[in-house]
């Protein structure tokens, strides 16, 4: 069940929904309109043959950063990753990002299949931006670039993202590979046994 504005102004009031820098003035019938930052992550194309994920080739990047009163130029067929103003995010809710009906008339993508931030999981979200059209788009920083909602979960989840998350901490970092995940709870889970071990001698 997806909250309205009612609810979701209460749980923001109640502390279950945090969003740095809320504007009421933001608030739709049942969803949240968040500003596109001024900080972009490029491919350096040409630097890079071909991406091969399962091997950990990723393409070579580099950051933009971008003045409030500037422009970022999205050219037809690029994919860049770009971040949100607002920090946001609930220990208690399941977070959905969409975009805004009058960018998506004309060809702008904002996520092309990330679009769910787990209950635990703080952060100001990294867009993923297509340009689908044959013309380029203009990004200005501070834009309303798309809308969170927000749904109940049927129980509390048992894993805290905080512990599992890939991205937890690093959500602008371009590639986190699972495999560095697996590796990283693995030793810490070496660590814990070895902590109680030592308690039990």
């Amino acid at each position: 069940m997806y909250l309205s504005d009612v609810d979701i102004k209460k749980a923001i009031k109640e502390g279950h929904i945090v969003i740095e820098g809320y504007d009421e003035s933001r608030m739709q019938p049942a969803s949240y309109d968040i500003l596109l930052g001024n900080k972009f992550i490029v491919h350096n194309s040409q630097a890079t043959m071909a991406i091969d994920p399962v091997n950990k080739i990723y393409p070579e990047v580099r950051e933009i950063i971008i003045p409030d009163d500037g422009y970022f130029v999205l050219h037809p067929g690029i994919s860049i990753l770009g971040t949100s103003v607002d920090y946001f995010g609930s220990e208690k809710y399941l977070i959905q990002l969409s975009g805004k009906s009058s960018l998506a008339r004309i060809g702008l993508i904002i996520h092309n299949t990330a679009g769910i931030i787990n209950p635990g999981h703080f952060l100001n979200i990294t867009f993923e931006l297509c340009n689908l059209n044959h013309m380029p788009i203009i990004l200005r920083p501070n834009m309303r670039i798309g809308q969170i909602l927000f749904s109940e979960l049927s129980s509390p989840p048992s894993k805290d993202y905080k512990t599992t998350g890939r991205y937890q901490g690093r959500d602008w970092q371009h590639f986190v590979d699972p495999r560095e995940e697996e590796t990283k709870k693995e030793k810490a889970k070496i660590k814990t046994k070895k902590v109680i071990s030592k308690k039990n001698k």
